[in-house]
């Protein structure tokens, strides 16, 4: 809202072109042209924004060219070291602060990576995001970070932004409910590598960052049968994801090689949510032919799997065997503390990262679609060990 200079009347005001430089101002009121004295006043008065300061800004203050205080903020060797250091001196005095955007646009090249993950509800995806900024910082790229919170419609809101910032490559994995590939594509499209990881697209050729959920759920079941369990269950993820395809895989195959009936009845899917996987829980528990062991898709599901057993007065290890994926913390601490395959998660973060900025380096040309497993190990607690 801009307010007369003479009257101090504001709804009388219209724009009459430019002057100087300086935008200039009619007052109907009292018939007065005027612009305003302060290029900081306008832009607040305006938007209520306080102005950025700019290139131009400092030249002005210290009466040099844009282009020497640009050689100036770029330590360029031509540019004499008092300039310098008078140009320095203002830009923190101003808070300078360069203008990301407009230089991308000019030199083509944002040293912007895009992450996007599904959620933070755990510690997961963080962790795995702090392994990756681990990289991307050494290597002098920023990264701008999407959460999806596990919806289609803000992960391609997520994925427009990302291409709107023109950020360079992008990690992504995906929602839980994604079927549609498009705005994945569109990444492609433009040239901008894309590596994922966890949650990946079958249906795209790029590289991708797993750990061996196969073989962690092999070790996980096969703990359960060496300690005398029989009647082992399995809390799966959504069968859109490879990872709860490879799990239960391996989980069957366990039982297979010892000779266990693999029963239909035991196996149950959730969402991944936490009321999906109690409500499985309670399926499970529930049962005439109640299992005697649970191998959960991951800590999180275990965890609401021993909270029921504890309120129906189910005693673990005794009566039930619980094994986890992942090694959330709070599987260590929770009582029985929790057997679970750990995987090494920040690696994911900082494997997938390389994996980005290799392909970045080389260019479209050089491009390999390589699929990266990461090994897992199993964790021994008291929720699945029988005292002998």
């Amino acid at each position: 809202m801009i307010r007369c200079v003479k009257c101090n009347q504001v709804h009388a005001i219209t724009r009459a072109g430019i002057l100087r430089g300086k935008q200039r101002y009619y007052c109907k009121d009292c018939k007065t042209y005027f612009t305003l004295p302060d290029a900081d006043k306008k832009v607040v008065a305006e938007t209520g924004k306080k102005h950025m300061a700019t290139i131009v800004d400092i030249a002005k203050a210290l009466n040099i060219s844009k282009s020497t205080v640009s050689r100036a903020l770029r330590e360029h060797s031509d540019i004499n070291p008092q300039t310098r250091e008078a140009v320095l001196k203002k830009a923190r005095q101003l808070d300078y602060q360069p203008n990301q955007l407009a230089q991308s646009l000019v030199k083509s090249k944002s040293n912007t990576i895009g992450i996007i993950v599904p959620e933070f509800l755990t510690y997961f995806f963080p962790t795995i995001i702090m392994g990756a900024q681990e990289v991307a910082a050494k290597a002098g790229y920023n990264v701008i970070i999407c959460q999806s919170q596990e919806t289609f419609k803000t992960e391609v809101a997520n994925a427009q932004v990302l291409l709107s910032n023109r950020v360079e490559g992008v990690l992504i994995s995906m929602t839980k409910d994604t079927k549609n590939f498009e705005h994945f594509r569109t990444f492609e499209r433009h040239g901008i590598p894309v590596v994922f990881f966890n949650r990946v697209c079958e249906e795209m050729n790029t590289p991708r960052v797993l750990v061996d959920d196969y073989n962690g759920a092999f070790m996980a079941v096969e703990h359960l049968i060496k300690n005398g369990y029989k009647n082992i269950a399995h809390i799966g993820g959504p069968s859109i994801l490879r990872i709860s395809h490879n799990r239960l895989n391996g989980y069957k195959d366990a039982l297979k090689k010892h000779k266990l009936k693999i029963k239909d009845e035991l196996i149950t899917h959730c969402d991944l949510s936490k009321d999906a996987a109690h409500a499985c829980a309670e399926k499970l528990l529930n049962l005439k032919n109640r299992p005697d062991a649970v191998f959960c898709v991951n800590d999180p599901a275990a965890i609401q799997l021993m909270l029921v057993a504890k309120n129906m007065g189910i005693k673990i290890p005794e009566k039930l065997g619980v094994v986890g994926f992942s090694n959330d913390p709070i599987s260590a601490v929770i009582d029985p503390a929790l057997t679970t395959v750990e995987q090494p998660v920040a690696d994911i973060g900082r494997t997938a990262m390389r994996l980005l900025l290799d392909n970045i380096k080389k260019g479209i040309d050089g491009f390999k679609p390589v699929t990266k497993s990461l090994k897992t190990n199993l964790i021994e607690r008291q929720s699945s060990v029988r005292k002998k």
